[in-house]
């Protein structure tokens, strides 16, 4: 068990308590235990790579966590009506459409190693930017208007290019 790995296994254990303070109106705690999620993001990444601390388990730890905290923060900021329904089915589907496609391949003895592509590290720094910008608007009762319209329209097109990228790599290596 490396330090990123242990700062991950805290980033999962966070994803609660922030759904949590949301569903409860504590905005400003959602918001601050938000940032903290993704300031050890940086910081176990940074360390695995910089430092030489990269394992296996981070390997999978890492994307899980991320996955963890972002779905489970658009699908509850969702169901109190902080975000559109559309945009979450949107960012889930990608997910499950991903894991779908690693877990098919692994069944047709075709295994995939999926590594994140350009479009998808700018896709989960705009669904992160956009799920802290709701957050932040409401711990300090700031009105987004059209920033918001703006924020969910990016993220829509973000995920979509994700999700097309990642479908295209995995049907040209299941034809392959």
């Amino acid at each position: 068990m490396t330090i990123p790995n242990l700062i991950t296994v805290g980033r999962l254990f966070l994803v609660p308590l922030v759904i949590v303070m949301i569903v409860n109106a504590r905005w400003d705690v959602a918001f601050i235990l938000f940032v903290v999620a993704g300031i050890s993001d940086a910081i176990d990444g940074f360390l695995a790579k910089r430092c030489g601390m990269a394992s296996e388990l981070g390997a999978w730890l890492d994307p899980i966590a991320d996955k963890a905290l972002i779905v489970s923060i658009y699908i509850t900021l969702a169901t109190v009506g902080v975000v559109p329904t559309w945009l979450v089915i949107l960012v889930v589907a990608r997910d499950l459409m991903i894991v779908a496609a690693v877990i098919l391949s692994w069944l047709m003895d075709r295994p995939v190693a999926i590594a994140p592509f350009v479009v998808s590290k700018l896709n989960t720094a705009a669904q992160i930017a956009f799920a802290a910008l709701a957050l932040g608007s409401r711990a300090f009762g700031i009105e987004l208007g059209s920033v918001a319209v703006a924020a969910e329209f990016v993220v829509a097109l973000l995920t979509l290019a994700s999700m097309a990228a990642y479908l295209a790599f995995w049907l040209r290596h299941m034809a392959g």
